[in-house]
């Protein structure tokens, strides 16, 4: 039970939507039955996970908890588009690199990279790793070459040689086949795909989207007291677009289940300040405003790849006089994770993006686990909360235009 002894929420319905990943959805399933059993023996409470009814539609898993003296289930679906981002990243050597090119010009030569700079540093290190590690990655196979060539003494190529250069194409294989490892192709993947149309949607996301939108809109008619969209990274911006049409389609039921949203570890401004992100600007003005849901933005300074505290509305430039969203808050790592715990993840930079999916051992008021599956709405756990002192709210990108 809450504070003031009253349960509300029974049944809820949680719609998770990843961010550019092409690992299949049974991931997050494991990741949620281990993490959720660690926060509960952590934090003293019961939760318990089945698997989804068959033929009920997308990948997911069956909730129950206990928590606060109270008994609550919850169906938890991934919004499926690996599909999407597989095919992305279905690019050879040559194109990859043309892909740097472009990005790289996306960003700088719009200017939007030095605006991006202002905000927070972690995420704009992240986005020129894979420029620089490729690169580097060139630079070490043409190295080897000359000296293969200075070696054999051939001449073919000027300080290469012919035998030399044919070297520099099985090293970049090389680095291509321990991306794992390095993760530049991946990355470079992930920020080409958000640049490749100056901050657009592809049309074969936009109608991924689409279903998507469908699929929550079907929810808001269950008998359900919540409905709870998590947008994770890229998929945060996603979430903002999907839920914007969504209350603009007029989609939800006068007396239907509440509608949350929580972003987390958002990445917003790597799109939204894109010349030609209108829609998504457009749609962080309209969520901003809205009485029909709540949404809460969840960051934390120790995730590098993240925009930490930064409110995606406000720093795009484009919120209105009567703004209400996001509450900016921050899951504080350096507090909610012990010394030691902290010490053990503070250089995986790619496994701290996930902490927030994770338990914590020192948890505060952010506890994914009450969120999706414990008694109360996300308005009410959060209502009266403050938003972080060290949030960003001041606009700065340079291209404000929306969508009409």
């Amino acid at each position: 039970m809450d504070q003031t002894g009253q349960q509300q929420v029974r049944r809820r319905r949680v719609f998770y939507i990843p961010g550019y990943d092409p690992i299949h959805p049974r991931r997050y399933r494991e990741l949620y039955r281990k993490e959720s059993a660690d926060q509960a023996a952590i934090s003293g409470y019961q939760i318990a996970l089945k698997p989804k009814k068959r033929g009920s539609g997308r990948y997911g898993w069956h909730v129950e908890a206990e928590m606060d003296g109270a008994e609550t289930a919850a169906d938890v679906e991934v919004l499926v588009w690996s599909d999407i981002v597989r095919d992305s990243m279905d690019r050879g050597i040559p194109a990859t690199y043309l892909q740097l090119l472009r990005t790289a010009w996306a960003y700088i030569g719009t200017g939007a990279l030095f605006r991006l700079m202002r905000l927070r540093k972690g995420p704009i290190i992240a986005a020129l790793y894979p420029i620089f590690m490729l690169l580097g990655q060139l630079g070490l196979a043409l190295i080897a070459a000359r000296l293969i060539g200075a070696v054999l003494g051939l001449s073919g190529v000027p300080y290469i040689g012919w035998l030399g250069l044919a070297v520099v194409w099985p090293i970049l294989k090389w680095f291509k086949r321990k991306d794992g490892k390095f993760f530049a192709y991946y990355l470079m993947h992930d920020y080409a795909y958000s640049a490749q149309y100056g901050g657009e949607n592809p049309a074969p996301l936009e109608a991924r989207m689409a279903e998507f939108r469908t699929t929550i809109a079907a929810a808001l008619q269950d008998d359900v007291d919540e409905v709870l969209v998590v947008g994770h990274s890229s998929g945060a911006h996603l979430a903002v677009s999907i839920l914007a049409d969504l209350l603009r389609d007029g989609a939800l039921p006068a007396n239907g289940p509440a509608l949350a949203f929580l972003s987390l570890g958002q990445v917003v401004p790597m799109v939204s300040f894109l010349p030609r992100a209108e829609r998504l600007r457009r749609d962080l003005r309209d969520i901003s405003r809205s009485d029909a849901l709540t949404w809460v933005d969840v960051t934390a300074p120790g995730d590098g790849c993240a925009f930490a505290l930064c409110d995606p509305v406000s720093v795009t430039g484009v919120a209105p006089p009567d703004k209400r969203w996001p509450l900016v808050i921050s899951a504080a790592f350096t507090q909610t994770l012990s010394p030691e715990r902290w010490k053990e993840l503070r250089w995986r930079f790619f496994r701290l993006h996930f902490q927030y999916l994770c338990a914590f051992d020192r948890p505060g008021d952010y506890d994914y686990f009450r969120i999706t599956a414990g008694p109360l709405t996300l308005a009410a756990r959060y209502a009266g909360r403050q938003p972080s002192k060290s949030r960003i709210d001041v606009a700065v990108s340079g291209f404000r235009s929306i969508a009409a």
